[in-house]
């Protein structure tokens, strides 16, 4: 295993971020690893020459998702700040961000994967938004999927905490591409439709078509992450789902 929680390179001359989550089998969501990628994003914002950054992840699975120890209520104000301010540095970033996952993509995966402009999965990848079932919801993830794919299929995502394959993440629009190798379908996208373009032009171009549901993504964050933390975080069930979990024994819903 990595000594870090994140491996991060340059490619194509220096036009590419290659950045992969190094913590498999599980390459969970937690604070180093949010740290991590909101350092190595925010080092390379700037770079004028910059046009793309390509996520991936080492070993089968993208993410099992969030740290469920840090959503007890001792850590969960910093876990969701660290992890909010993070996704509102990938909605803001200033050129595409390409996501390439394979296997379990879920919880603060997705969240992490959905924050990106182009998501390339493997047919058989699992995406979705397991919160509800442990007695939570999905903060970040209750402002990213309406923006990108509507309220019907984020409101069914959410509510459900079901699960889809990467063919129906393709089909209603989660996903660019469900593909046998996703990495090399995101490396392809970026050669032949990215990099051959002005690096500054590029940047307009984001801003142009990306800049009003960044600001929508980043107002809703602050009223959910409030929701989370003031409303559902002093209730029952949320901590008794939390420590079920944890506990690996079965919940005992109060309904309060």
């Amino acid at each position: 295993m990595s000594d870090s929680p994140l491996q991060s390179w340059r490619e194509r001359d220096g036009k590419l971020l290659r950045l992969r989550l190094a913590r498999p089998k599980a390459n969970i969501i937690d604070a180093a690893m949010i740290a991590a990628l909101d350092a190595a994003l925010a080092a390379a914002a700037a770079d004028a020459d910059l046009s793309g950054v390509l996520l991936d992840h080492e070993g089968p699975h993208f993410s099992f998702g969030a740290s469920v120890e840090e959503h007890l209520p001792e850590t969960c104000a910093v876990m969701l700040r660290g992890l909010h301010t993070l996704v509102g540095r990938m909605v803001d970033f200033p050129v595409p961000i390409l996501v390439a996952a394979r296997g379990q993509c879920l919880g603060g995966g997705l969240e992490v994967a959905a924050a990106g402009h182009l998501l390339f999965v493997a047919p058989d990848a699992s995406l979705g938004q397991p919160e509800i079932r442990i007695g939570v919801f999905a903060p970040a993830a209750s402002c990213l999927l309406p923006e990108r794919i509507g309220r019907v299929h984020a409101e069914d995502l959410l509510f459900s905490g079901r699960a889809i394959d990467g063919a129906e993440a393709a089909r209603i629009g989660l996903a660019n591409a469900a593909v046998a190798d996703p990495e090399a379908a995101a490396l392809d996208y970026f050669d032949r439709h990215l990099a051959p373009h002005s690096a500054s032009s590029l940047r307009f171009a984001v801003s142009a078509a990306h800049g009003a549901a960044a600001t929508r993504i980043k107002d809703r964050l602050a009223e959910v992450e409030s929701l989370y933390l003031d409303g559902l975080m002093a209730t029952h069930d949320a901590t008794e789902g939390l420590r079920a979990f944890i506990e690996k024994r079965p919940t005992n819903w109060e309904n309060r």
